[in-house]
C-alpha cells in the first residue's frame, strides 16, 4: 500500500483530491495545516507529498525548504493558485518534483501521482550498510542503529567520497576538490578539518575516538574497512 500525504486547507477540495488518489494499491493521509503536516510527517513515512503553497498558518514551499534541508528526498508536488513563471521556477529550485497550478484536473493530478510514484519504484536501491549504519546517498538518508542522522550537503559529499574508498586513505587535497565542487581554490584550509569534526560529532560514538572516520597522518582521511 503506498502512502500518499496532501495539505490542503480547501476542506471540498481536500476531500475531492483525496477520493481521486484511494484505490486499493494507495491510501491518502489528509492535513489542513502547516502544524498537522509537521507532526504527521515526523512521525509517518510516505511515498509522495502533495503540498499547497498558501496555508493559514504557513507556506507550503517552506515546508518543502525544511524537508529538504533535513535530507528528506520523497518526492513532493506542489499545489498553488499562483500561475506565475517566477512561481514554478521557485518551487522546482526548492526541490519540487512537479508542479500543478489550480484549478486542476483531477484526471492531471492523477496521472501526474503515477508518473511520480512510478519514478520512485523502479530506481534501484543505493542503500549501503556498514556495521550499525544505513547510507543511501540518493535519497539522502542516513541512520545509525536505526535511528536517524541529519547531515548537512557538504557532509553527505564527505561522506560519500570516504565511504566509496572505504579501507583507503584519501589525501586531503583530493577530498576539497571533490566536496567543494563549486571553487576549491576559495576554501579555507581548515574546512575540511571542521567538516570532518562535525561528522565524527555526528556517527562516532565517541568522537574524540573515532572508529570508522580516521585520520591517515601526514595524507588525509578513511573510511576504515574493519574497524
Amino acid at each position: 500500500m503506498q502512502q500518499i500525504f496532501l495539505l490542503e486547507d480547501d476542506a471540498a477540495l481536500g476531500r475531492g483530491i483525496s477520493m481521486a488518489l484511494c484505490g486499493a494499491e494507495q491510501a491518502v493521509v489528509l492535513a489542513d495545516s502547516i502544524a498537522q503536516a509537521r507532526q504527521t510527517l515526523a512521525k509517518t513515512q510516505f511515498d509522495l507529498l502533495i503540498l499547497d503553497i498558501n496555508l493559514p498558518d504557513g507556506s507550503g514551499l517552506d515546508l518543502l525548504r525544511a524537508l529538504r534541508s533535513q535530507g528528506n528526498a520523497t518526492p513532493i508536488i506542489l499545489l498553488t493558485a499562483n500561475d506565475l513563471e517566477m512561481d514554478e521556477v521557485t518551487g522546482l529550485e526548492a526541490g519540487a518534483d512537479d508542479y500543478i497550478t489550480k484549478p486542476f484536473s483531477l484526471a492531471v493530478l492523477r496521472a501526474r501521482v503515477q508518473a511520480q510514484l512510478r519514478r520512485r519504484s523502479v530506481q534501484p536501491s543505493t542503500q549501503i550498510e556498514i556495521g550499525p549504519f544505513l547510507f543511501d546517498f540518493d535519497r539522502m538518508i542516513f541512520r545509525r542503529d536505526g535511528l536517524p542522522v541529519e547531515l548537512s550537503k557538504t557532509e553527505q559529499k564527505l561522506l560519500r567520497v570516504l565511504v566509496d574508498n572505504r579501507g583507503h586513505a584519501v589525501p586531503r587535497i583530493t577530498l576539497v576538490d571533490r566536496v567543494w565542487t563549486d571553487g576549491a581554490e576559495f576554501v579555507e584550509e581548515n574546512a575540511l578539518s571542521v567538516t570532518v569534526k562535525r561528522l565524527r560529532a555526528k556517527l562516532e560514538k565517541d568522537p574524540a575516538k573515532p572508529e570508522y572516520l580516521k585520520t591517515v597522518y601526514g595524507i588525509g582521511y578513511t573510511w576504515a574497512a574493519n574497524p
